[in-house]
């Protein structure tokens, strides 16, 4: 079954998503409803950062020089925003895109230092030879971004056996991220940023449906990418969990509603950029900067962040039992197709 997207549908979901990201704000940590998932690992503070704050604002003041991160959709929209950023800060920047062509021109485009690589979420056995290829530079990972994404596909469409969404935005970046694993725990202080979504309220009533990856049973483009968007905040829950016994750190993020190529799919491109509930590039980008490399957050994992701040994201995203099944299930889909 096939729903296409409805202009109230597209109305709604914009609405809701930018209801999440106005929140009011909390005084302090300890009024997060919010199970930790490393219960010994520090609380995150709360910051004067909001809605606003861009990603040159964050990282205002900072030396990155020494720092490597890796940005994926580094082509436009928040990645390639990204990039600017830390690369204008002083970090080396990997900017992986799904070309070769879109990976150079966006690496050329930026000033500072920047290295091209090609990494198309769908084709596994590339996303390990790019793996590869970043191995062999012989760098500790500082920062692994995992940014890219597609949303409310208006068909359903399947990659290596499971819904499109699910397949991009999820599992093509589990199998990135475990392949370079070993580089994120060797740098000082590793961090994996997971750009998840306000979305992941508009996935199903179960969360995930495992039964239902390829979408057989039904297929809702929004519901879809809320399913997706709630697979990404639990990998990163299941990965601060794993990696506790490290330096490393794993955490997610919403990262406001902003006019971007990932709305390429919405009826007549229905969002207008003049609106106020919508950020801006810039500003869209300020929370995955915030969370890459904000000293304060040297030993926070397995937080979710809006605006700059910890925030509470469903019961969904703090499932373990659910979290740990997803890991199962990723490693298995990635096994059946490499």
């Amino acid at each position: 079954m096939t729903n296409r997207i409805s202009r109230r549908s597209v109305l709604q979901s914009s609405m809701a998503a930018a209801l999440v990201t106005s929140l009011p704000a909390r005084s302090n940590a300890a009024d997060l409803n919010y199970k930790p998932a490393v219960p010994d690992r520090p609380a995150p503070p709360y910051t004067s950062f909001d809605k606003t704050s861009t990603a040159a604002e964050v990282t205002a003041g900072m030396d990155l020089s020494g720092m490597t991160a890796l940005v994926t959709g580094c082509n436009s929209g928040l990645g390639l925003e990204t990039m600017r950023v830390l690369a204008m800060r002083g970090a080396h920047v990997i900017g992986a895109a799904r070309t070769a062509e879109k990976a150079e021109n966006a690496c050329a485009s930026v000033e500072g230092v920047t290295t091209p690589l090609v990494v198309e979420l769908t084709d596994l056995p590339g996303i390990v030879s790019a793996a590869e290829q970043v191995a062999g530079m012989d760098v500790a990972i500082d920062a692994l971004i995992l940014n890219a994404g597609i949303m409310a596909l208006p068909e359903l469409r399947l990659s290596n056996g499971v819904e499109m969404q699910f397949a991009v935005n999820h599992v093509g970046h589990f199998l990135l991220a475990n392949r370079l694993l070993d580089q994120v725990v060797a740098a000082k202080q590793g961090r994996v940023v997971v750009v998840s979504s306000g979305a992941h309220r508009w996935a199903p009533e179960e969360g995930i449906q495992f039964d239902n990856l390829d979408g057989a049973s039904g297929y809702d483009p929004w519901q879809a990418y809320g399913q997706s968007k709630v697979a990404n905040g639990l990998f990163s829950r299941e990965l601060a969990r794993r990696l506790a016994a490290t330096n490393a750190t794993s955490n997610s993020l919403h990262p406001g509603v902003i006019p971007t190529n990932l709305s390429r799919h919405l009826p007549d491109r229905e969002i207008d950029p003049n609106d106020p509930r919508f950020k801006t590039i810039p500003q869209g980008a300020a929370t995955q900067c915030y969370v890459a490399t904000s000293a304060d957050l040297e030993r926070v994992t397995g937080y979710y962040f809006s605006d700059c701040n910890p925030a509470e994201p469903n019961h969904h995203m703090q499932d373990d039992d659910m979290a740990a099944k997803l890991w199962l299930v990723s490693e298995e889909l990635v096994a059946n197709f490499l």
